[in-house]
């Protein structure tokens, strides 16, 4: 989907359109870019996430509901797990919600779509055993008022699970990791030895525009504490939280900036495998290693959990 750049000035002003036009202009090739996908990969990271913040106790949820779905990674791949039986994407961009949607057929699941802000949710009150999203409360202009409708949709004794949240110091880090990498990689690609390593002019164009769309669409960051005290604000018991990825942010964030500066394919499957296994490695650094002496406010990845009281 083509943007201009009156769409995205006017955007500015408003982070729920900047978030349509960002999330539907991303739709078509969102699982691409960011290695999405619903096989046991993606199923393995996505059930140890929930398990890791909120167990197995309470499994298979019969209906799962997903705020910020979308293609519908976390939740697909937690219904391939066994997580929940049925399920409900939502999504405030319409072109993330269609690819969702198809997603979920073509694995042959119970799951229907619906176009939603997360601030007024369209399901009835004290419906759905379980809600999940993974990197959408930060896109939210009224978290509070988002806790709130999770609240108010979940059966009493239902569980929230929300991960990949960015926190304050975290997010500083890697954004400038990112910069630096994209600076570098897009330079370096100007000298003739490495002209075939330099995407077309017209993508790296394509991809400042997004990156100007996503400046706008990123609206928060959270202390881990005090997004604890948010939920438990909104009504939430058993609210706990944890964060994860130290070394492995700052890993993982130069190579997927560095895979989005160089055209597509040219990189192949031992870069790949690199990537994944080094950010594997890494994680278990940081899990068994960092965690025990590194203030959990400078990991990059948050998660939250909490039920609704019977």
């Amino acid at each position: 989907m083509a943007v201009t750049k009156e769409e995205v000035e006017a955007a500015r002003h408003d982070p729920k359109q900047a978030n349509i036009l960002y999330h539907d202009w991303e739709a078509t090739t969102y699982d691409e870019k960011w290695s999405i996908s619903f096989d046991d990969r993606c199923t393995v990271y996505a059930k140890e996430r929930f398990t890791s913040i909120a167990g197995e106790d309470g499994w298979p949820y019969e209906t799962a509901l997903e705020i910020g779905s979308g293609t519908g990674f976390f939740l697909l791949n937690l219904m391939r797990a066994g997580v929940a039986t049925s399920g409900i994407v939502t999504d405030i961009s319409p072109g993330m919600v269609e690819v969702a949607t198809r997603n979920a057929k073509e694995l042959g699941f119970d799951v229907t779509g619906r176009v939603a802000d997360a601030e007024t949710i369209p399901v009835e009150d004290s419906s759905v055993d379980l809600v999940v999203g993974h990197a959408v409360l930060h896109h939210i202009p009224d978290v509070d008022q988002a806790f709130a409708e999770v609240l108010r949709v979940l059966k009493p004794g239902g569980r929230f699970v929300f991960a990949g949240e960015p926190t304050k110091y975290g997010d500083v880090i890697a954004r400038k990791l990112s910069q630096l990498t994209w600076w570098a990689t897009t330079n370096a690609t100007r000298l003739p030895v490495l002209a075939d390593w330099r995407r077309p002019q017209q993508e790296l164009d394509a991809s400042s525009e997004a990156a100007a769309l996503e400046a706008v669409v990123d609206l928060h960051t959270f202390d881990p504490h005090s997004l604890a005290v948010r939920a438990v604000r909104a009504g939430a018991q058993d609210v706990s939280v944890k964060t994860e990825e130290f070394t492995a942010a700052w890993f993982g964030w130069p190579v997927r900036t560095f895979e989005c500066a160089v055209p597509s394919g040219k990189l192949g499957w031992n870069w790949a495998m690199f990537a994944y296994k080094g950010w594997l490695a890494l994680s278990a650094v940081d899990k068994h290693v960092f965690s025990q002496v590194i203030p959990k406010e400078l990991f990059y990845n948050l998660l939250i959990t909490g039920t609704k009281p019977l």
